[in-house]
């Protein structure tokens, strides 16, 4: 059975093959479009999606959408914030006048600054009009009005935006001559079926957490057998997703793409300032959470403007990781598990993924590469397609478009590029690598979902703390995390503590570790400030080429280890074809190129 799975058209719209549960082809319409996080049908992604199997639309069997039609969406909606209605009168929110006063006394002093950002002890102020404005519509007397004009506001432009994507899916699938084709379904459906069903697990615990989808904010289930069973609703807008939004909107982020640098961010801060503060808004018992005015983002930007943006951070972060562990915890005792497979937008809080695998009993955690709601066309394409019972894990991502040498070289003789081919070439960019050269590399098939694991990555040695700030500076980018580390599979163990049971999450880059110390003093520049590390793990059999070129490093300089960060500009969705590659290798002021099994140097360095 061949399915055509579509992920939601309001951003990162995403295309999936999938033939019997196995897919062929997924890649995202951003990274055709280069317009980030692209919204709308993908035209260009599907496209290539049939050029790549060979078939025309005629040959779909089956497209698969992971949201219900408008007024399936819009009922769901307007029972969820009816019960929200309920909630604020029943429950309003604890005055924090002294819980916050108590706070203030507790922000450390003396500290030093974080590198692209005020002085750790500055306060973000916003003018004294406006932190007063902010004040009492977060936690002052107009707050509860603010929380439900705040709701209702959300509650009319998501039933505007639902309306309008259905509108244009529909549209799309028309012009294919697919529309008859279209199989709809409640939107966590789909994150659960990606999270259990490329997981390989025979008996797992599947937990779903994100902002909003079709009336929730997240589900427990119970996948055994090949087959998925609900055993648990988290409501929305109780929503984990909402929660992390609100405090990176208020601390000037995008919401939608930077949630990763509120992680980053937190490390520095010290959670004990907030943290208690925070998580008076919240009830959790019995595997549930409630909590108070949550799309009141006036609350976290009164903080913002009040403390130092790393305690806020971290404050928030600690409580996303207090919030979701209890209810992993109390789930998988109720369903007696070991395992625990993770899906939706908050799952790619890697950080809390990090807390998760390590809960008393959970002895296996895998994360789905795809997370977000780009995989979700993928989930749903799996399980209508799906031949029944436990399958393989998934291997890998590379999942993406591939192009021959013909491109390659048209693309490098466009600038004027001369390359050499060296033999072996793993050999020759870890040369370079050792020499203190930055190399990017574009390979094979391009990598599926949001991280860089070595087909569109950018390579450099481990030994240089500051590559943090020259290198994205280099890029565009302002980052608070370090770079992740590849690491050769074989060698895990000496730089990490606490895989067991998580390595093959660790194989997309979907959740930290502890390092080593024999880590921390050998590859440096991959260490965060908490001492913990987001890897890639490299198998050979997995990708033979990328892992060569991390073996020969290791040959040269003892360190199994090499940064890689993706292969774009700032606010660029990751390099797609050998054109892009090429643009940003020389935009980017990188030093050398790999180019399938072409090598060329920047201009500057010959």
């Amino acid at each position: 059975m061949r399915v055509l799975g579509l992920s939601p058209l309001d951003k990162d719209a995403t295309v999936s093959l999938v033939e019997d549960g196995r897919v062929v082809y997924a890649a995202a319409e951003e990274r055709f479009s280069r317009v980030k996080q692209h919204a709308g049908f993908p035209h260009l992604a599907l496209a290539d999606a049939l050029r790549y199997a060979s078939i025309g639309p005629e040959e779909i069997d089956v497209v698969a959408y992971p949201f219900l039609d408008a007024a399936g969406e819009e009922r769901l909606m307007r029972r969820a914030f009816e019960e929200e209605a309920r909630h604020l009168r029943e429950s309003p929110a604890p005055s924090l006048d002294d819980a916050l006063r108590a706070a203030e006394a507790r922000v450390p002093s003396g500290r030093p600054p974080v590198h692209g950002l005020p002085s750790a002890d500055a306060r973000m102020r916003k003018g004294a009009a406006k932190e007063l404005l902010y004040r009492w519509l977060g936690v002052g007397p107009l707050a509860p009005a603010a929380s439900r004009r705040l709701s209702r506001r959300w509650l009319e432009r998501a039933v505007r935006d639902h309306r309008r994507w259905q509108e244009d899916l529909i549209a799309g699938l028309r012009e294919l001559g697919l529309e008859e084709k279209l199989k709809r379904t409640e939107h966590h459906v789909s994150h659960a079926a990606n999270a259990y069903l490329a997981s390989g697990f025979d008996r797992a615990l599947v937990v779903t957490l994100d902002g909003y989808g079709s009336g929730l904010s997240g589900s427990i289930a119970l996948g055994e057998g090949g087959r998925i069973a609900r055993k648990h609703a988290l409501r929305f807008p109780d929503s984990l997703g909402a929660f992390y939004e609100s405090v990176t909107s208020s601390l000037g982020f995008h919401p939608d793409r930077h949630a990763g640098k509120i992680v980053g961010l937190a490390a520095y801060g010290d959670p004990d300032v907030l943290s208690d503060a925070v998580r008076t808004r919240f009830d959790l018992a019995d595997g549930d959470l409630r909590i108070r005015q949550n799309l009141n983002v006036f609350f976290s930007r009164h903080l913002a403007a009040r403390f130092p943006m790393i305690d806020v951070a971290a404050a928030w972060q600690h409580v996303l990781e207090v919030a979701a562990c209890a209810v992993v915890d109390h789930w998988r005792r109720a369903l007696d598990v070991d395992a625990v497979v993770l899906s939706g937008g908050v799952c790619a809080n890697v950080k809390m993924n990090q807390r998760i695998h390590s809960l008393d009993g959970i002895a296996r955690t895998f994360v789905y590469p795809n997370m977000g709601d780009g995989g979700c066309g993928t989930g749903l394409a799996m399980q209508l397609s799906w031949p029944g019972g436990v399958g393989e894990s998934i291997r890998d991502v590379y999942l993406g478009p591939e192009y021959g040498e013909d491109e390659l070289l048209a693309a490098l003789e466009a600038e004027g590029l001369e390359p050499t081919r060296p033999a072996p070439l793993a050999a020759e960019v870890a040369r370079l690598l050792h020499a203190g050269k930055v190399v990017a590399r574009f390979a094979g098939r391009m990598e599926y979902g949001p991280r860089a694991l070595g087909n569109r990555s950018v390579l450099y040695h481990g030994r240089d703390p500051a590559v943090n700030q020259w290198l994205n500076q280099r890029l565009g980018r302002t980052e608070f995390m370090p770079f992740a580390p590849v690491t050769l599979w074989e060698e895990r163990e000496r730089c990490y503590h606490g895989l067991a049971g998580a390595e093959h999450a660790a194989e997309f880059m979907t959740i930290t570790f502890d390092c080593t110390d024999w880590m921390k003093e050998h590859c440096p520049a991959a260490v965060h400030v908490d001492g913990t590390a987001r890897p890639q793990l490299v198998r050979r059999e997995v990708n033979p080429e990328y892992h060569d070129i991390v073996a020969r490093y290791r040959d040269l300089s003892g360190v199994p280890c090499l940064v890689n960060t993706s292969f774009n500009m700032h606010e660029e969705p990751i390099v797609c074809t050998p054109r892009d590659a090429v643009r940003a290798f020389l935009r980017g002021r990188i030093d050398a190129l790999a180019l399938g099994p072409f090598l060329v140097e920047a201009p500057s360095s010959t």
